[in-house]
């Protein structure tokens, strides 16, 4: 038996590479598969089976990339309805992979379609199962993205059973391999581990402890954060299909002129621009929106553009198929080409550039006297230990949806943990017609570090 955990950090995604004699299955495959086929390939061994745990919502399933590579069969769970060629199995059904035996275990609670997948080793002992959103280290999947006609409150009635019925039921020893880790935002507040086991996880979870079902209702349903706008373009791509992958990128990594991207721009196309946030406020096509690739690009790009609109990049000329792909991954398909030559070009047509001044924590006396407010764009749960003095906190992934709350004419220095997120803000801010904006670099932790006297606890 040989399992392999092929772990996504921007998306915090775990997908899975199982193989018994020279048979192989694949847990949850991100969309661009190459690195499952590559595996299978060294390996000498045939991907038979794509066991899909759930409609993924945070990500773009590669299931139908590799069912149409190697002809492997995507398996769901009972109350799954694809829209293309797949197996629904009923609860309990199990195949066979070399000398393993894998059963499908039925867990509704995320979604009512979720299952977990149980391995039995060689000697039909139960070795592992591959718990997808249903269990996470520290955490269970939230109940509240919508599946079928059920709310939060009936999914989350759903996964209490699961749990204690068909979960904490299994040997303490059993492995168990989630389908996210910390960051993402299928969870409240999962732990930085990507495996563990059962009984550990009876120990430490505080969804697998004794507790009646109201009480576990109550817990699971409290304090969600927002579900991020993106999530049900991604399910209906997984449940319905999606283009394949290979012409995305054809048509994504298309060179465009100045002129030739300045009407696509016309035409409605947000220009997202991937530089890290030096480069990009240096100087960057006015109205664009700065999500770097240097961080947790899909995931942000996810919240802060809607999944309907056509993009244009500007992206240095080796990374355009990264960027395009990474898109793809949360099925932001529309990817209209690329800025021929980064901005010279665009510069030497006499389009409008725009810049945002970042800097340093020993200007930020100066500034604050010149009356700029601080805006803190990190979540409340982070203000909770310590922000700037009279600032403004409104969470990035709210920020769009409160703009009508902030004054266009007042001058804002924007924050963040690290420096990351708040040149995706200022960006935001700068399209939005926020004239005086400037980055604070380093974040908060510089800030902390060079002037304290300028922060406060909450």
């Amino acid at each position: 038996m040989y399992i392999k955990q092929i772990y996504t950090s921007c998306l915090s995604q775990a997908s899975y590479y199982i193989e018994s004699k020279g048979c192989a299955a694949v847990v949850d495959p991100i969309r661009d598969v190459d690195i499952y086929l590559q595996l299978a390939k060294q390996r000498n061994a045939k991907i038979q089976y794509v066991l899909e745990t759930h409609f993924h919502a945070d990500f773009v399933s590669g299931h139908l990339e590799l069912a149409r590579t190697t002809g492997a069969v995507i398996l769901f769970g009972p109350g799954a309805t694809p829209g293309y060629k797949a197996m629904v199995a009923k609860d309990g059904d199990s195949i066979y992979l070399g000398e393993l035996k894998i059963k499908l275990v039925h867990t509704p609670g995320h979604t009512v379609e979720s299952c977990c997948y149980l391995v039995y080793d060689e000697t039909n002992t139960p070795h592992a199962i591959f718990t997808g959103d249903t269990l996470f280290v520290g955490d269970v999947g939230r109940p509240d993205l919508g599946s079928g006609n059920l709310g939060k409150e009936e999914l989350a009635s759903l996964l209490y059973d699961s749990l204690n019925l068909k979960i904490k039921t299994l040997p303490d020893d059993v492995i168990i391999y989630p389908g996210h880790g910390a960051g993402s935002a299928c969870g409240k507040n999962l732990g930085k581990e990507t495996w563990s086991t059962i009984g550990a996880q009876k120990r430490k979870n505080y969804a697998l402890q004794t507790m009646d079902k109201l009480q576990f209702i109550e817990q699971v349903t409290g304090d969600l954060p927002e579900v991020p706008p993106y999530f049900v373009h991604d399910v209906t791509a997984n449940r319905d299909g999606y283009e394949a992958l290979e012409e995305v990128i054809r048509k994504g990594t298309r060179p465009l002129s100045a002129a030739a991207f300045h009407l696509e721009i016309e035409k409605g196309s947000v220009v997202l621009d991937v530089r890290n946030s030096t480069e990009f406020g240096i100087g960057f096509i006015k109205g664009s929106v700065n999500i770097g690739l240097d961080g947790a690009f899909a995931v942000w790009a996810g919240n802060m553009i809607p999944s309907d609109k056509s993009i244009v990049l500007v992206v240095h000329d080796q990374q355009k198929e990264e960027a395009v792909t990474r898109l793809a991954r949360i099925g932001f398909d529309k990817v209209h080409g690329y800025l021929k030559g980064d901005l010279i070009g665009w510069i030497n047509a006499h389009f409008p550039v725009d810049h945002v001044q970042t800097i340093s924590e020993h200007q930020l006396e100066y500034y604050l006297k010149s009356g700029y407010t601080p805006l803190d764009v990190r979540t409340a749960a982070e203000v909770s230990g310590g922000r700037m003095k009279d600032s403004l906190n409104i969470p990035l992934n709210s920020l769009v949806g409160r703009l009508n709350t902030l004054d266009p004419k007042q001058k804002y220095m924007v924050y963040c943990a690290g420096g990351y997120r708040s040149m995706i803000a200022a960006s935001i801010l700068k399209a939005n017609g926020f004239s005086h904006i400037l980055n604070v670099r380093g974040g908060i932790s510089q800030v902390k570090k060079d002037s304290p006297l300028l922060i406060e606890s909450v």
